[in-house]
């Protein structure tokens, strides 16, 4: 049983970077161009994909810091707007009335 997930375990990751290889752009791709990495990771399943992982996928941008906040203002809710507040409270003594 553990070599069968195992197994699969395998295939699923070559398969991931497989594709990761076909669908990553050409001009993307490190140190080699993109038909020699496709064919060493079809070759070489496992080592293949690790190389790819590590020296041919491209790097990911992390940018630090806060998201940057959009101008203008903020958008309220309705317990904020003065209007329906008035609103709500003459609908609320009318019923309460009644």
């Amino acid at each position: 049983m553990a070599g069968v997930l195992i197994g699969l375990a395998l295939l699923a990751f070559w398969l991931f970077s497989l594709f990761d290889v076909i669908t990553t752009p050409e001009e993307e791709v490190r140190h080699s161009p993109k038909a020699v990495w496709l064919i060493i990771v079809a070759a070489v399943p496992l080592v293949g994909g690790a190389f790819w992982m590590m020296r041919g996928r491209p790097r990911t941008v992390v940018t630090a810091g806060p998201a940057p906040v959009e101008s203008g203002p903020a958008p309220k809710g309705p317990d904020d707007d003065p209007d329906f507040l008035q609103e709500l409270d003459r609908r609320l003594r009318g019923e309460s009335e009644a």
